[in-house]
């Protein structure tokens, strides 16, 4: 029985077993197709309505305005680093990024092979534990586009506010899109790979502003322009099937939920409960500031670094797998995507507390 297994993976993290149950049940035919949704045209009306309904169920749980595009894209959301740059410059030769983990990192680097960037904040010599205070950063009048990373997955480094600023706003939302409401028409772009809060990988979600797309910087490939998406409903090219398929399940789960304003709540108690069990122990440890605490990824350290391949171990013979942390921090780490339900927060904690006794 898989029902006692917990995946704490970061990406590609789990799915909704229901979810996953629906898509194993729709895999040999596709509604009435005679065929595997993996195997139908992009271009045949089977796909396309699933492809439309996909859009408006993510619309309607986002309250996406009227005037943004949704495409349906490839390449992660590392690919972003580069068209966000290409599409958003329009002309000007700086853009304004903020630095608080190790993608801000990697965006800023791909960043400066187009323009000059400007960083408004840097939390590295934090070690990307706090974020500077909204009013002492830095941000360049001149600037382009004010790019930020709202949650931080190595770390586990999340924003509480939407920095407010005049410019056009980039937010990578990969780890954090559709885990509780946000208000769009505060961004220019939003961009997420798929693999951890919509579907599995293969697939990224950018929503973008109309007035920015269609300015792109000269010779780029035609696959790096907004526009060519955005003109042909994402299928210029054959977009990525299977994975939109599954995300467009996950969207009708989180509809059924309640949408967004219920799974926040959901989430909300979930990270509390696992940040609480971490407050309240002598052995386990979590450096972030808290008023910048992730929801959905939690690392913590162990009092005794020596017992964290038992940790690991007993964890997996648990059920509760994937719990290692990243190389660059050390330690552990649960991911609690939306897809992670209390129940599996509650073992998790159960484990820690017989663990410490154990061995603490």
């Amino acid at each position: 029985d898989m029902t006692q297994v917990y995946n704490f993976s970061a990406g590609p993290s789990m799915l909704p077993s229901l979810v996953l149950k629906q898509i194993q049940q729709e895999l040999l035919e596709y509604g009435n197709s005679k065929a595997s949704v993996m195997e139908i045209s992009h271009r045949g009306a089977d796909f396309l309505e699933l492809a439309h309904k996909s859009e408006r169920d993510l619309r309607d749980l986002l309250s996406i305005p009227d005037n943004y595009k949704v495409l349906f894209l490839q390449g992660g959301a590392s690919a972003q680093f580069s068209m966000v740059p290409i599409n958003l410059l329009r002309g000007k030769s700086k853009a304004s990024y903020a630095n608080t983990g190790q993608w801000s990192v990697k965006a800023i680097a791909e960043a400066k092979r187009y323009c000059e960037v400007s960083v408004c904040t840097d939390s590295s010599a934090n070690n990307f534990t706090d974020i500077q205070d909204f009013e002492d950063w830095n941000i360049d009048p001149d600037a382009a586009y004010l790019h930020y990373t709202p949650n931080e997955t190595i770390v586990g480094l999340e924003f509480d506010y939407i920095p407010d600023v005049e410019m056009p706003l980039v937010a990578d939302m990969s780890s954090t899109i559709l885990s509780r409401e946000i208000d769009v028409s505060k961004y220019g772009v939003i961009y997420a790979g798929a693999q951890k809060n919509i579907g599995p990988s293969g697939l990224t979600i950018v929503i973008v502003r109309e007035d920015l797309i269609g300015e792109v910087i000269a010779g780029q490939p035609k696959l790096f322009d907004y526009s060519t998406y955005s003109n042909n409903e994402s299928m210029f090219n054959t977009p990525a099937t299977f994975p939109w398929y599954a995300a467009g399940r996950v969207f009708e789960w989180l509809k059924d939920l309640g949408g967004l304003s219920a799974i926040q709540k959901i989430n909300h108690t979930k990270a509390q409960t696992l940040y609480k069990a971490i407050d309240n122990s002598n052995f386990y440890s979590n450096p972030v500031s808290i008023k910048y605490r992730s929801w959905m990824n939690v690392p913590f350290l162990l009092a005794d670094d020596s017992l964290n391949n038992l940790f690991l171990e007993r964890s997996k013979e648990a059920g509760l797998l994937a719990l290692k942390g990243h190389k660059s921090v050390g330690g552990m780490r649960a991911s609690i995507y939306n897809a992670m339900p209390q129940e599996g927060v509650d073992a998790l904690v159960n484990f820690m507390h017989d663990f410490e006794r154990d061995f603490g």
